[in-house]
């Protein structure tokens, strides 16, 4: 119990206090979400995704395993969500947010703080090559899913060029590639704004979790949240002794397999007028119990 007690306190507590400061912010002040969400994605996120790349010391080989976890690990929580909704027999927009919340996990806001507590600065590389990935997976196939319920999917797919980490992942790759010594001028500020990214999306988190409502229907998400908490993470262990991952890289890949539904995930739902509701209810409840399974995992990864 001293184990367990000690990693809740370490590395999981901090986050949901500093989410809570972003919940208060929400509900007290009526501070905009919007607006400091739209300052992560276009600025801060970029700008932490080409610091831990350019600065890392992570392989090629280890930067597309990785990559391909994430591809392989959404693909089969998609495969496990449709055959899980089959008895609960779902109207097409709740089945489409039904998918959408168990496949994709929150890797950002949420993964990259509890991937720097419990692992150390190191592992925050590893954290957002699987971040990036997640983020252009959501922007393909995660459209395609959301607009199989309502909406267009060509003009939906558009959205990809409008993912500003995807061309820090590009930057900092040709930095690599030509070994390019990048002017202290350039870097500081770009780590400044990096440094800046984890407790702005802490806020974030909080601010979301302020909009949580009342299911329509709560079986439907507790099936959700029971894949995406607990069998999301056996198959992550799964994937990463077929792709040959260990250390580091291992430990980083099955936590961030075992995130909660990505916040993401409602605005989809929103956007492609799907089931909001439920999928802020799925959102807010895996959430919420994710520090016990949580901790028992990293626990687990610490021994």
């Amino acid at each position: 119990m001293n184990v367990f007690a000690s990693v809740f306190a370490s590395d999981i507590l901090p986050i949901f206090l500093v989410a809570a400061v972003g919940y208060l912010l929400a509900k007290r002040v009526d501070a905009s979400v919007k607006t400091l969400s739209s300052v992560a994605f276009n600025a801060l996120s970029p700008c932490l995704v080409f610091d831990q790349l350019v600065t890392s010391h992570i392989t090629r080989s280890e930067f597309g395993r990785m990559a391909l976890f994430c591809v392989l690990l959404t693909l089969a929580m998609g495969v496990v969500a449709r055959l899980a909704a089959i008895p609960l027999r779902l109207n097409r927009q709740t089945l489409s947010s039904f998918l959408l919340v168990v496949m994709f996990s929150n890797s950002g806001n949420y993964a990259l703080p509890v991937v720097l507590f419990a692992f150390g600065r190191d592992a925050l590389a590893y954290a957002s090559v699987y971040f990036v990935v997640s983020a252009i997976v959501v922007y393909t196939l995660g459209v395609f899913v959301a607009a199989s319920g309502h909406g267009n999917v060509r003009q939906a797919l558009a959205g990809i060029v409008r993912v500003p980490a995807v061309y820090a992942v590009a930057a900092a790759g040709l930095i690599l590639a030509t070994h390019t010594n990048v002017p202290m001028a350039v870097m500081r500020p770009i780590a400044l704004l990096s440094d800046a990214a984890i407790p702005v999306m802490l806020l974030i988190l909080g601010m979301q979790l302020e909009r949580a409502v009342v299911p329509d229907r709560p079986a439907a998400v507790s099936v959700a949240v029971g894949l995406s908490l607990v069998v999301a993470p056996v198959i992550g262990v799964a994937l990463t002794i077929v792709l040959g991952l260990s250390g580091v890289a291992r430990q980083v890949a099955i936590v961030c397999a075992s995130m909660p539904a990505a916040v993401i995930t409602t605005v989809l739902a929103l956007e492609f007028d799907l089931d909001p509701s439920f999928a802020t209810s799925a959102v807010f409840l895996s959430t919420i119990l994710s520090p016990v399974t949580l901790v028992l995992l990293i626990a687990y990864l610490q021994r």
